[in-house]
């Protein structure tokens, strides 16, 4: 690209005539784009050349079009590395975005609060809250409108008596392939059920489908040690996450789990949320896409803090000594995938070690004592205390997964975990 300084090993080229250039880019924006779009262009010396910088803020009147091709052909939006024409449903996703709306906010006219079923939500958060007439509007369940209570798309996904009649792609399709590819098929499962019921029916075909390895300690022949091919902690949360975050608004977009003898796929409908990249994501950025789904997923214990959920699945698949999970943008949709090979465990992380050093000097803690100790949210260190479990390095005492009363301890041997899960 021409000679003198190179930066990050492209070659700085430069214009020769900055103003004339300047004009022609702020015409070809004025003239082209529409609503009408104002970047900033600035003059910045380099050496002995100048380099126009152009700057385009996130505008309040999206979306976009190229003014040649339309409203409904002009507009473009970026998928990984390529620019892609936005189809109706995007473009009209773009639109709520920047008027702070979420799709499964809006009210489902001509439907009434006798679509919704109310016994189901009480019988859901029972325990946690008694349900009210009230509530269901606290929750965006529903909304007035024109003096009636209307549900809303996140009341009807979530509880809606007809659920399937308005949302028909609001499902989860399954599947076991033999080998590295699609092409010989082993089990498929499809499920219909609630968003709040489909994370534990998908995990249960998962396990499943998925090998399984029983180690008896020599020291106590009664306790068997459970190591999953996959940490199921990392696996739900991507299935939980998958179902808070797809995009509803997608035709034939259905929810895929895809099981390969190397790796296994948890996939929704979707891009990631308009200002939300794969690498900020990773870095804990996070936007939520559906307000109603995500209120009461939180409202159940289900997320704790927004922007947790890649952490967790780091962390899991560290502690099981297992590459860390992929994330991508595949055509329109989001996709996790997780691999199988393990390393040995030695590649427990400090905080892992740190764990251990605290349950060496002081066997016995609850959850919530070792989550104080490490700085870090109970539900972050009940997945790293399972995942420990799983490979035998800590042992916990309770009477169930549940039990408040849980205790934990290093176990006394604490053999690495090589090689692939028995089949």
């Amino acid at each position: 690209m021409g000679s003198g300084g190179a930066v990050g090993g492209v070659g700085v080229v430069g214009v020769a005539v900055p103003l004339l250039v300047e004009e022609r880019i702020a015409n070809l924006v004025s003239e082209g784009i529409a609503p009408r779009v104002l970047p900033d262009i600035d003059m910045v010396p380099w050496r002995d050349r100048q380099v126009l910088v152009v700057t385009v803020y996130p505008g309040a009147s999206r979306p976009y079009a190229v003014l040649a091709q339309g409203p409904e052909q002009g507009v473009y939006v970026r998928v990984g590395s390529t620019n892609r024409v936005a189809d109706p449903q995007l473009i009209a996703e773009l639109g709520r975005v920047a008027r702070n709306e979420s799709f499964d906010e809006q009210p489902m006219l001509g439907l009434t609060v006798a679509n919704l079923d109310v016994p189901a939500v009480s019988a859901t958060f029972h325990g946690r809250r008694e349900i009210r007439t009230a509530d269901l509007t606290s929750l965006r369940l529903v909304q007035e409108c024109k003096g009636d209570l209307v549900p809303t798309v996140g009341g009807i996904l979530l509880f809606g008596r007809d659920r399937e009649r308005h949302f028909p792609d609001a499902r989860m399709q399954l599947a076991r392939f033999k080998g590295r590819s699609r092409s010989h098929l082993v089990e498929m499962a499809e499920l219909h059920s609630r968003p709040d019921l489909i994370v534990d029916e998908a995990l249960g075909f998962v396990k499943r489908n998925t090998s399984l390895r029983v180690t008896v300690r020599p020291e106590d022949p009664r306790r068997r040690v459970e190591t999953w091919q996959y940490p199921m902690a990392a696996v739900r949360e991507a299935l939980l996450n998958a179902v808070v975050h797809a995009d509803y608004s997608q035709v034939s977009g259905a929810f895929k789990v895809a099981i390969f003898d190397d790796r296994l796929e948890v996939e929704n409908p979707g891009l990631l949320p308009f200002g939300v990249t794969v690498e900020s994501m990773m870095a804990g950025a996070s936007h939520i896409r559906n307000r109603v789904i995500g209120r009461v997923f939180r409202e159940l214990g289900e997320v704790e803090q927004w922007g947790t959920g890649v952490a967790l699945m780091r962390d899991a698949c560290a502690a099981a000594g297992l590459p860390a999970p992929e994330f991508e943008e595949v055509a329109g949709r989001f996709r996790v995938t997780f691999r199988c090979e393990r390393g040995p465990s030695e590649g427990l992380d400090a905080l892992d070690v740190a764990l251990l050093e605290i349950l060496d000097a002081d066997p016995g803690l609850s959850t919530a004592a070792l989550a104080a100790r490490i700085n870090r949210s109970p539900r972050a260190t009940r997945t790293r205390l399972r995942s420990l479990v799983d490979l035998g390095f800590a042992a916990e005492i309770g009477s169930s997964q549940n039990d408040p009363q849980r205790r934990y301890y290093a176990s006394e041997e604490r053999a690495p975990y090589r090689g692939k899960p028995d089949a």
